[in-house]
Parts: C-alpha cells; sequence; structure tokens
C-alpha cells in the first residue's frame, strides 16, 4: 500500500485554516484533505514546533511572560481550580 504525500499547497492551506482559528471539521470542509490527514499534520506541526522552541527559546531575561488561557472553553480551568483549591 502506497501513502500518498500531501502537496505543499494544501499543507499550507491546511496549516493557515488552523492558524486561523478553525475547528479540524471546518478545516476537512475548506481544504478537502481528510481529518486523519489534518490530525496527522497538527501533530506534525506540534512536534516540529516543540522542538524549535526547546532548541531556541533558552536562557530568556524574561521579565514577565503573557500567556494565552485556552482552557476557559472548555471548562478545564474550572476543573483544574477547584482541585487545586480543594
Amino acid at each position: 500500500m502506497s501513502r500518498s504525500r500531501l502537496i505543499e499547497e494544501k499543507r499550507q492551506a491546511v496549516v493557515a485554516a488552523l492558524v486561523e482559528g478553525n475547528s479540524i471539521r471546518s478545516t476537512v470542509r475548506m481544504t478537502g484533505v481528510a481529518k486523519g490527514t489534518v490530525t496527522k499534520l497538527l501533530v506534525d506541526l506540534g512536534t516540529a514546533c516543540s522542538i524549535y522552541q526547546d532548541q531556541v527559546m533558552r536562557d530568556l531575561t524574561c521579565e514577565r511572560v503573557q500567556v494565552k488561557d485556552t482552557g476557559t472553553a472548555s471548562g478545564c480551568k474550572f476543573r483544574l481550580t477547584h482541585y487545586r483549591h480543594a
């Protein structure tokens, strides 16, 4: 069984859609790429970003760090806060 590779233009379209905040399902509809392929590309992208950040972002002299709180959308923040204070 041969695996075909996603052409560069399609990969760029998938990543652009995900970065813009589209869901995986809407990205599938917009690009015509299979859900499994979008998911695998997302995992590969996350791995590449993790490796890059681990190599480049070391020994920073930051006084403040701002992080977006994405846990509120799924209720994770409530559960984590509840467990911390219990």
